[in-house]
């Protein structure tokens, strides 16, 4: 069993981050944060799904002005990713931003940071340290040559010591790749030598299918070594999704322990019912709900009790009929007509 890294506890908002066991999920609006009632709804449906944090491009004073209005109508810590022009991260911390990220790659001017901390200091205000592969400090990496994870270590490095110069020290860290191993390397790197709480993600991860694999690649040796405090599964998309992925990874790494387990056979020349719709809408339910049981949805009446013995409860079909198990033992047999409603209604009973 692997032990959590207890990393320093950086307050955000009304929520802590690192110090404990929990890993806080992130995601990101794809709305221009100017448009208040549109990012304050996509917030609010974030929350609803599991988010703890959001956080909101500001790439003009209109974004940042925006903040004052949004935070009014939201219950969640909101973060700000700047990028070039610090007078935003100014400008968003007097309009009530909960924390802010900034990156190394595009704000590395000193004067400018110390501005910055002086502000964020004086209202308690994080500041995430966000190193990414496709924006490294050019005076490191001048994309010359690839990026790997020694140049993600250095441009971080090279913040901390300024932000330590002026006696800064409210600090999260990410050093996000789009390259797995690279991505992986970098974070170990970081946690051997800072106890700043890590956000962990993998950056550009693509559309949803590529996402999900390479996301899950390069996250759960992460979790399972105890690092990451925050994580975000980027999907090129709406953030919705993210946040489904998010908790589905980390209840499969035993982080996230209130939460239906699916399970389902693969499928194969013995299936002669719909396991795959079935499996998608009792999901679905189970999501919706918030039932914390391990359902099983098996497509063989011969194997199927058996190979989901360890589901609180399950059906298996073979040719217009399921029988239902629970806990590997079979109860009775169902029509498949009528399958999901008794499923849902075994469930419900299982639940009261």
């Amino acid at each position: 069993m692997y032990t959590r890294k207890n990393t320093k506890k950086i307050k955000v908002g009304n929520i802590f981050i690192g110090g404990s066991d929990k890993v806080l999920i992130q995601s990101m609006c794809n709305i221009k944060t100017s448009h208040v009632s549109s990012v304050v709804k996509q917030i609010n449906k974030c929350q609803n799904l599991g988010a703890d944090l959001m956080r909101v491009s500001i790439m003009d004073k209109r974004d940042a002005n925006a903040i004052k209005s949004i935070k009014k109508q939201i219950n969640m810590p909101l973060i700000g990713d700047i990028h070039f022009d610090y007078k935003l991260a100014i400008l968003a911390i007097k309009n009530g931003i909960d924390a802010i990220r900034i990156n190394p790659g595009n704000i590395s001017s000193e004067e400018h940071i110390k501005e910055i901390l002086f502000l964020a200091k004086e209202k308690n205000i994080p500041i995430r340290i966000g190193v990414n592969s496709g924006s490294i400090d050019k005076t490191i990496n001048d994309y010359q040559r690839p990026i790997n994870e020694n140049d993600m270590i250095k441009s971080i490095n090279k913040q901390i010591k300024i932000f330590k110069k002026y006696g800064f020290d409210n600090i999260v860290l990410s050093l996000k790749g789009s390259n797995i191993k690279t991505t992986i390397a970098a974070y170990i790197s970081a946690a051997k030598k800072y106890n700043y709480p890590l956000h962990i993600g993998i950056t550009e991860a693509s559309i949803n299918e590529i996402s999900l694999i390479r996301s899950s690649a390069g996250l759960a040796p992460l979790l399972l070594l105890g690092l990451g405090d925050t994580i975000r599964i980027s999907i090129s998309g709406n953030p919705y999704q993210e946040i489904v992925a998010a908790k589905r990874l980390l209840h499969d790494l035993g982080l996230y322990p209130n939460y239906p387990t699916m399970i389902s056979c693969p499928t194969c020349g013995r299936t002669m019912v719909d396991v795959t719709n079935l499996a998608k809408k009792v999901l679905n339910y189970l999501e919706n709900n918030n039932i914390n049981l391990t359902v099983a949805i098996m497509g063989c009446i011969v194997n199927g009790p058996g190979e989901g013995k360890s589901a609180d409860i399950g059906i298996a079909g073979g040719k217009g009929n399921f029988v239902l198990f629970k806990k590997g033992k079979i109860v009775r047999k169902i029509e498949e007509k009528n399958v999901y409603q008794e499923l849902i209604n075994e469930i419900n009973e299982m639940i009261k």
